[in-house]
């Protein structure tokens, strides 16, 4: 029997992150997949959406001077499909045995708690780290199982995009898709059951992101709920309700982006005495599940289902399973983005969760980017930062909707993360013109509000 000091299962982002470092360690590492090493971020998530956002902003931008540019999505997903396979270069069964790293292919279920099985092969581990990640959620609306429907999982495997397709759901990932498939050709429904689309953002936020899709030729269906969906020789009819009348449209093509579900199936998680829910594996604030020498990290742990946040466990659980010290993970300040085109980006609390837990002792701060001379330049935009702070000026969260949003988030992030308060930013010198101004500008108000907020200030101008 082959003794390891660290198993992972799962060779997503996080458990690649996972075993390089047991591997820094100098321990004896073994990681086992299923599939090819990568996981979702590199073959179904976020390498080839982006990839394919790219392409589409490349051929939106060509038609918006040139309207009857004639494209060919093929060549789209061969874009897709090439940088997939330079990234899986840096992941293959070879490369990560240059990091000293055993790769094995096969389905990993528990025997007991220190011992796995991969096909007739039994492994043990003094360590194990589960990072089994999640798949797309399926909702039970009658018919779609009797369809072809795609998911995140399948739709890069194209080779050509449908002449039509209708996306089941509203989050970021529906969101990205549509706005990206129709860019390329490809005439889009959007159905979404609440009444804004990533309804979980600033309001006002998700609404000027819904315009935009709407005047770039996606039809969105809010507050629609989706419940029957049938195929005829040629295409895909799906029923919903909507404000209480029936309503159907047809498309080529379904995609399903409902949501995700933990992969636990087949891991046997009893018989190691692991336990779990719908959500997917109970684990302590140090990572660990109801098995001691067990860990959990990323999707299938969540509570944030980023591969940053997989990344980010994975080293603090791999720490924690090799030193004597044990650390907790801290999930008070996470930034995420959704590419959309502009991005929208998000830094802790929104307004409304914000006053959740501190009522109206809030300060909030707007900036419209159509004041930004970086911007300006441009013409007009639909471009705006909110920045929600306490009483003192510490950050208790940014959105920012934008181009490169995502890089603009870094720095609110900072403040947040390091308790830096925002009217720091009031002295920092940003370049001129550039969007990071607005860091500036904001911090300048803030200044001024926090001294006149001052108890003595307040006691001298009465």
């Amino acid at each position: 029997m082959n003794i390891y000091d660290v198993v992972v299962i799962g060779a997503g982002s996080g458990g690649i992150t996972a075993a390089v470092t047991a591997a820094g360690f100098g321990k004896k590492v073994l990681l086992i997949d299923k599939n090819k090493p990568g996981g979702e971020c590199t073959w179904s998530g976020c390498v080839p959406s982006k990839a394919l956002i790219h392409e589409a902003k490349k051929v939106h931008t060509i038609r918006s001077a040139v309207k009857e540019y004639s494209y060919d999505s093929k060549n789209a997903l061969d874009h897709v499909h090439a940088v997939r396979d330079n990234i899986y270069s840096h992941e293959t069964p070879e490369a990560l045995s240059k990091s000293g790293i055993e790769y094995l292919q096969g389905e990993a279920s528990f025997k007991d708690s220190r011992t796995v099985l991969v096909g007739e092969r039994e492994i043990r581990g003094k360590k194990y780290i589960i990072s089994t990640g999640s798949s797309p959620f399926v909702p039970p609306i009658e018919g779609l199982n009797s369809v072809p429907y795609l998911t995140n999982e399948s739709v890069f495997e194209l080779e050509r995009l449908p002449k039509s397709m209708i996306i089941l759901g509203g989050g970021p990932i529906g969101i990205e898709l549509a706005q990206a498939i129709s860019r390329l050709g490809t005439d889009v429904h959007l159905v979404e059951m609440m009444p804004v689309l990533i309804f979980r953002e600033e309001k006002e936020f998700s609404m000027a992101i819904a315009k935009r899709l709407s005047e770039e030729g996606v039809q969105l269906h809010l507050g629609a709920k989706a419940n029957h969906i049938s195929q005829s020789e040629y295409n895909i009819t799906l029923r919903f309700e909507r404000e209480g009348k029936e309503q159907t449209i047809e498309a080529d093509a379904l995609l399903v982006a409902i949501g995700r579900k933990p992969n636990i199936e087949g891991l046997e998680l009893e018989k190691a005495g692991i336990k779990y829910n719908p959500k997917g594996i109970e684990v302590n604030s140090r990572l660990q599940t109801s098995s001691p020498k067990i860990f959990a990290i990323g999707d299938v742990v969540g509570p944030y289902q980023f591969s940053h946040m997989a990344n980010a466990q994975g080293i603090l659980a791999t720490q924690n399973a090799i030193l004597p010290f044990k650390r907790k993970i801290n999930y008070d300040h996470v930034a995420w983005v959704t590419f959309t085109e502009p991005e929208l980006a998000r830094a802790g609390k929104t307004e409304a969760e914000a006053r959740e837990t501190h009522g109206d002792s809030i300060r909030i701060y707007e900036y419209d980017f159509n004041q930004l001379d970086r911007a300006m330049t441009g013409g007009e935009t639909i471009e705006k930062m909110k920045v929600v702070l306490d009483k003192k000026g510490k950050v208790l969260g940014v959105s920012v909707l934008a181009d490169r949003a995502g890089e603009l988030i870094g720095e609110a992030q900072l403040l947040k993360t390091r308790g830096i308060n925002f009217a720091k930013l009031g002295s920092v010198i940003h370049p001129y013109p550039t969007y990071s101004e607005v860091y500036s500008k904001i911090g300048k108000k803030v200044l001024v509000d926090n001294i006149l907020n001052h108890p003595l200030v307040k006691m001298f101008r009465k």
